[in-house]
């Protein structure tokens, strides 16, 4: 109860918060752990239904209902836990029908999103798209290239006693079946592996970085797409993983050190006009921009984003989207390749910037994903121009990706 009270201010991200709120209590096994957090990340991904349920955004009832309502624990296997009359209480909320709620509640999500999405996406796959959203995601590896081959990781992991399988579309991931401990296997110490949605891999695979290839991780974060661009490199050329947060870019180091990677180079920059860009423009290969976007196709694995963003927010962001694109696309040389992406759902991230961007930007055109995922190993057999995962269709986060080419 005490760990989920301090989530819900929405202050800061949950699972800072949760790091914090462990660090202060020592003495809890990994077992005790693990309930918490898993209790805590339920009771914000259903948090809309369970506090229509309880009455109330306190603690104590939103944890009793998502034990109840989510992890569908019976009402008497608590009773050495209530107080009072909350027995009497879940079990008559247990008589209610909820099918016919609002589906905004239903889904547990806020009105301003559901409404976006039903614009995006129409009522049917937004019912799919909510639904997918209140399961827990599950845990991916990239297989480093540079150092292990995927099938030596799977030999690896399943002699460990660790299930695991290809992943269904990426050609160097691997997905494992629940969330086995892994900063201690050696796989992971030793850099044959990084913790990396599937999804997140395809999106650096659309940059067919190459050795000798000098390529920009426009907004690099803590380098999860930087290390799988340096793999492909082999290790040649140079990669330059750009970001404004200096806390971000000290958490790739580590990262870096296991990779074995020489070529990755970090620059933390002011802005997207810093000096630093401004010295490599037109010279570069590839360009990644990940943008900072509302995060809404990561629900599954940050759910209280649904809670902390709002609208202004939102708009907010798309500005920033558009001068972060125009930015880098200065870096590209002639004939050189911009991805542009987000962990968006929505066509105000995604679409419409890209469309922006080309309309204000000649001598810029799109590349056809498809094409050059299937040059990468994927089966990508979608029509579009562009990438879209989404979680009920592909097991992935959501995902945006557009694939522009500048002018030789």
């Amino acid at each position: 109860m005490a760990a989920v009270a301090t989530l819900l201010p929405m202050e800061r991200p949950a699972d800072a918060v949760l790091r914090a709120w462990f660090r202060d209590h020592p003495m809890l096994g990994a077992r005790d752990r693990g309930v918490i957090a898993d209790t805590a990340f339920a009771v914000l991904r259903h948090l809309r239904k369970l506090e229509f349920l309880a009455g109330s955004r306190a603690a104590r009832p939103l944890v009793l209902c998502a034990l109840v309502f989510v992890a569908g624990r019976p009402v008497r296997s608590l009773q050495p836990y209530l107080r009072g009359d909350e027995g009497a209480w879940l079990a008559g909320l247990r008589q209610q029908d909820l099918a016919n709620l609002p589906a905004a509640v239903r889904l547990s999500l806020p009105d301003w999103l559901h409404q976006r999405l039903l614009t995006a996406h129409g009522e049917a796959a937004t019912e799919r798209i909510g639904l997918s959203m209140l399961d827990p995601a599950p845990l991916d590896l990239r297989v480093n290239t540079m150092l292990a081959r995927r099938e030596d990781v799977l030999s690896e992991l399943l002699a460990d006693g660790i299930a695991a399988a290809p992943t269904a579309l990426s050609p160097i991931g691997v997905r494992l079946e629940g969330k086995p401990a892994l900063e201690r296997h050696r796989l992971f110490r030793d850099g044959w592996v990084e913790v990396q949605d599937e999804g997140s891999q395809l999106v650096a695979l659309l940059l067919e970085a190459r050795r000798g290839q000098m390529v920009v991780d426009f907004c690099a974060g803590a380098g999860g797409k930087t290390l799988a661009i340096g793999a492909a490199m082999r290790s040649e050329g140079r990669v330059y993983a750009f970001d404004t947060s200096e806390r971000r870019l000290a958490n790739l180091k580590p990262r870096l050190k296991r990779s074995g990677l020489s070529n990755v180079h970090p620059q933390l920059i002011d802005s997207e006009t810093d000096t630093r860009i401004k010295r490599l423009a037109g010279k570069i290969d590839a360009v990644l921009v990940d943008a900072p976007c509302s995060g809404c196709g990561t629900l599954r694995r940050n759910p209280d984003l649904k809670w902390r963003m709002g609208e202004q927010a939102l708009l907010e962001l798309t500005a920033k989207q558009r001068a972060i694109l125009a930015s880098a696309a200065r870096l590209a040389k002639p004939g050189g390749r911009l991805v542009y992406a987000t962990c968006s759902l929505l066509p105000e991230e995604n679409e419409a910037v890209v469309d922006k961007f080309l309309e204000d930007h000649a001598g810029w055109r799109r590349m056809p994903v498809r094409d050059i995922l299937t040059r990468q190993g994927v089966a990508w057999d979608a029509p579009e121009d562009h990438l879209r995962l989404l979680p009920h269709l592909h097991g992935t986060d959501g995902f945006y990706a557009a694939c522009l080419e500048r002018s030789p």
